[in-house]
């Protein structure tokens, strides 16, 4: 049993947190907006007032925030940042999605304070953060993630070592990129299926038997189908990875696939389905909104 905060009650760091309080850990906890941990707190956790409170007694704190400017305030602030509370011995730990040459600069800020830290994003979405089955790639040393392993177990379902610091960053921006390319390949195909008056369930079924089919198309291609626009992973998140990514491209003439889906993943911003899941975006090739 460790002293473990959570820093950022999202869909994902409000799911996190709770595994961590069924396993058996003390939990402290901080959101932007008290009212997020309500639910974890009437489960047993604690909370703090900011960031810097909440890790006062910490052996592990964990950030989940939005970007890379969420970060580097609950980190760095002057005022109320983390860092400048934690204890010598604690491992810092950030799990959001954020460029790399963010969670380089970071790194070496907790170098200076003699501070260990792991980057650790996940893959998976809510009802992988619900059943503990998250996918964590890390980066940093190994002896700190050897440390903190059991405890990311306890969250997920599986631990990768990725390199040094920026790698698990790179890892993780390149595989929601994976991801939104094949989301936005079947929603074309899906509005195409559409316009012939074709029978799309069946179709796609076909295509599943073969070998280019993946479980995320499976997935995607059912939530579209029966109009499941229910938030998982928002539009507008992946667009933000996608421009995280491409921050790291030479040009955008270099990344004219991955570049062409974010333009769909914007479109759908301006169209007001961001907030919606990723499979909203079939409906800008549906004839009928």
């Amino acid at each position: 049993m460790a002293n473990i905060t959570v820093i950022g009650l999202g869909a994902m760091g409000s799911r996190m947190a709770m595994n961590l309080l069924k396993a058996g850990h003390v939990l402290t906890v901080w959101n932007r907006t008290p009212a997020a941990a309500n639910q974890l707190l009437s489960a047993g956790a604690k909370i703090a007032s900011t960031p810097r409170a909440a890790v006062t007694n910490a052996d592990v704190v964990l950030s989940m925030v939005r970007d890379d400017d969420a970060s580097r305030s609950v980190w760095l602030d002057a005022n109320t940042g983390a860092l400048a509370g934690m204890q010598p011995h604690a491992v810092a730990i950030e799990s959001s999605t954020l460029t790399p040459g963010w969670i380089k600069s970071l790194a070496e800020e907790m170098k200076h304070c003699h501070q260990a830290f792991v980057e650790a994003p996940v893959s998976g979405s809510r009802p992988q953060a619900d059943s503990a089955t998250l996918v964590w790639f890390a980066g940093g040393e190994e002896k700190n993630i050897e440390e903190i392993r059991p405890i990311l177990m306890q969250m997920g379902s599986a631990v990768y070592h990725t390199g040094s610091h920026g790698s698990a960053a790179l890892t993780k921006l390149a595989t929601n990129a994976l991801m939104g390319v094949q989301v936005t390949a079947i929603a074309e195909i899906i509005g195409i299926l559409n316009s012939e008056g074709a029978d799309v369930a069946r179709i796609l079924s076909a295509i599943s038997g073969t070998s280019c089919w993946s479980p995320l198309a499976g997935g995607i291609s059912g939530l579209m189908i029966n109009e499941n626009y229910t938030p998982q992973f928002p539009a507008e998140l992946i667009e933000k990875d996608f421009g995280y990514l491409l921050q790291s491209a030479e040009s955008q003439n270099s990344t004219p696939t991955l570049s062409g889906a974010r333009t769909v993943f914007r479109r759908a911003m301006n169209e007001g389905l961001g907030a919606d899941n990723m499979s909203g975006v079939v409906r800008l090739f549906r004839k009928k909104y």
